[in-house]
């Protein structure tokens, strides 16, 4: 269906809808992003970043956060249904994949597959998305990506703003509700947000309802920032509640149709998470002309599991301190040099009475220093950058988990890695831009694949990790070049990613009372591919675009590696029917074909090809200082049956939801504050 001679030259596109309310049209190398280790314009790193304007992109009828940055080719979603989702970038997720927010790293326990990201968009403005290993400025972990959370920016002074919206989704009978406001008083400025989702369970391509994949969460956000001199301190709290029904093999055995606009989630299955997160992001302006940043945070994660019936079996809190010093000197017009340092500890403890990792605490400190420098009259920047840290890992006895019968005993882990990373980016013009970079990554194994040592729920495997595990590394090559005009840009990104001591779960031939074994196991793969965009723009108010992403992913053996992205081909049509100064009339309409997944892991489930067709229109009007906007869109509209091939409901013989229909009502205002005498 799709050749495969197209990895390396082929279609695709990013859905960027620049820095406004048009979301119609963008340009790329106009962004200016903050990701890495400084505010720049885009095309001065090396780095393969893009940005996102959530504010663009949530009249697409998406989910979750999760759903959104699948609109980026090289994207994609491990799912467990709607509200169990989690990113996927060039094949990496979990552990391998970085989330930031605030400036800081984001662990939910995002390790295990059935368990989601537990983030959503209620109060982002943006997101910035990292391709490639960015370790030596946050350590371990960021071997395939970061996803860089950026919460709503403060309002110009002396100015006001505020907004409330309602998303209603026809599928799931269900939506999302929030609003918030701000207001900047010139030394000090603040905001306050509160949100709510809630979802009933969804129907797939055949009208089949899909027991028990509910799910609701409730946000609360606030912020208060100040500025003193020479000192810029932004505060954030983020509080949230999240309730996530869950399906394994059996469910349907012992789970009962309630009603169909029933969202109890109390009685069957259910994953319920709440988060708390303090964070103080700080810039100091020195008086040498350099900048000090310093960014703390606090965060508390408490994963509970109600099995059925409504006790909690499954109960543990992950308690994370941290902190991150970046200091950043201009050595002379060409050269800055950056040094930073990230330090974290985190707690691990459980309350309840099945327990799936031991008690646990984990420290980690990484040092990195990056010089970048400006030559050939600013066309060319290069980029080189070293760091090296250490992370350590006890366990202690958990009874049920590490006690003398057990396989696996309580152990301490030391760890020490490095990394490196130089690239290059080029302007010989400011229609092109061409970036390359060389980098590596690391990563730690994490708790489960250390010290696991029983029967996984859900999938019905015993398994058993290795405290002997290495460090798993890697180093990628990734090009990008770009062509940008009036009414025409293009862009391809392909990359090559090579593994060591790569971590899988493998089966043996051992049983545990009837269950099969599984164990943690390690050895070298490699990936490539490739995501291109060709996008026709500002051509009598329309756009086309077409994108495409591909790749392959291999263990050293010759076996594919589980949940390997199928190629994707999505062209689109966007159109604004009416565009002024107070009205602006939108449709949409894309098709997403996806090719099929037969290369595959051992005992992996092989998916067929299908394809997707979405359509949708947007209104907006202004009216003095307030925006008014309805949008409707419709995911799937020929309600097509279909398994996504990362999808873990396909081992259930499960399909992806069906038609679903999005209708969304927003009012943004904006006030100027009176002086004071």
């Amino acid at each position: 269906m799709i050749k495969s001679w197209i990895y390396l030259f082929s279609f695709s596109s990013i859905y960027l809808f620049g820095q406004t309310n048009d979301w119609l049209y963008h340009d790329t190398l106009a962004n200016v992003i903050i990701t890495s280790y400084k505010e720049e314009p885009l095309q001065e790193t090396s780095l393969n970043i893009t940005p996102i304007q959530i504010d663009s992109l949530n009249k697409l009828g998406n989910f979750t956060l999760t759903d959104l940055l699948t609109k980026v080719p090289g994207v994609n979603a491990l799912s467990t249904g709607l509200g169990i989702v989690k990113p996927v970038i060039r094949g990496l997720y979990g552990n391998r994949v970085l989330v930031l927010l605030s400036g800081l790293k984001f662990d939910n326990q995002q390790w295990q597959e059935e368990h989601g990201l537990g983030l959503s968009d209620i109060g982002l403005s943006k997101v910035e998305l990292i391709k490639g290993p960015v370790g030596i400025l946050y350590g371990s972990e960021a071997m395939g990506g970061i996803i860089n959370l950026i919460e709503e920016q403060k309002p110009q002074e002396k100015e006001g703003q505020g907004d409330a919206s309602l998303k209603l989704n026809s599928n799931t009978m269900g939506g999302t509700l929030q609003t918030g406001y701000k207001v900047n008083y010139g030394k000090k400025w603040f905001r306050i947000r509160v949100g709510l989702d809630n979802h009933a369970d969804y129907s797939d391509g055949d009208n089949h309802r899909v027991l028990n994949s509910r799910f609701d969460g409730y946000y609360l956000k606030g912020t208060l920032g100040f500025q003193r001199k020479n000192w810029i301190s932004t505060n954030n709290l983020m509080s949230s509640f999240n309730r996530f029904g869950f399906i394994f093999n059996d469910i349907y055995s012992f789970v009962s149709p309630d009603a169909r606009w029933n969202r109890a989630l109390n009685i069957n299955p259910t994953h319920l998470v709440l988060l708390n997160i303090l964070s103080s992001e700080n810039k100091i302006s020195l008086r040498n002309g350099s900048k000090l940043n310093i960014n703390l945070g606090v965060q508390s994660n408490q994963r509970m599991e109600n099995e059925g019936g409504g006790a909690i079996s499954l109960n543990m809190h992950l308690l994370t301190l941290q902190y991150m010093l970046k200091w950043e000197h201009q050595l002379s017009v060409r050269n800055r040099l950056v040094v930073s340092h990230y330090s974290s500890y985190e707690d691990n403890t459980n309350f309840g009475a099945r327990k799936i990792v031991p008690d646990a605490t984990m420290q980690e400190s990484n040092v990195s220093l990056y010089l970048e420098s400006h030559l050939i009259h600013e066309k060319l920047i290069l980029e080189n950058g070293a760091g090296v840290g250490q992370k350590w890992i006890k366990t202690y006895f958990t009874a049920s988990v590490n006690g003398p019968s057990n396989l696996i005993k309580p152990f301490s882990k030391f760890a020490p890695y490095y990394n490196v990373y130089t690239g290059l980016s080029i302007i010989p013009s400011p229609y092109f831009n061409f970036k390359l970079n060389v980098a590596t990554g690391v990563r730690i194994a994490n708790l489960a694949e250390l010290s696991s040592n029983g029967l996984h729920e859900g999938v019905f495997t015993y398994e058993i990790g290795s405290p002997l595990l290495k460090n798993e590394q890697n180093i990628c090559l990734n090009l990008l070049g770009t062509y940008s005009k009036k009414h025409f840009e293009a862009q391809i990104s392909p990359f090559y990613n090579q593994y060591y001591n790569y971590v899988y779960l493998a089966p043996t031939t051992e049983e545990w009372f009837g269950f099969p074994v599984y164990r943690y196991r390690q050895q070298n793969a490699q990936q490539y591919g490739s995501e291109l965009s060709l996008i026709f723009k500002h051509i009598k108010r329309t756009q086309i675009t077409v994108n495409y992403a591909g790749m392959v992913s291999k263990a050293a053996n010759g076996e594919h590696l589980p949940f390997t992205p199928a190629q994707k081909l999505s062209p689109s049509l966007q159109y604004k029917i009416l565009h002024d100064s107070q009205k602006e009339l939108s449709i949409q309409t894309s098709t997403d074909i996806i090719a099929a997944q037969n290369q595959i892991a051992p005992h992996e489930i092989a998916t067929p090809s299908y394809w997707l067709l979405n359509i949708g229109g947007s209104y907006m009007v202004h009216h003095k200082h307030k925006t008014y906007t309805l949008s409707v869109m419709c995911n799937n509209l020929l309600n097509k049956a279909y398994y996504d091939h990362l999808s873990r409901f396909k081992y259930f013989g499960i399909l992806n939801i069906g038609r679903n229909i999005s209708v969304m009502l927003s009012m943004k205002f904006k006030q100027v504050l009176k002086q004071s005498h």
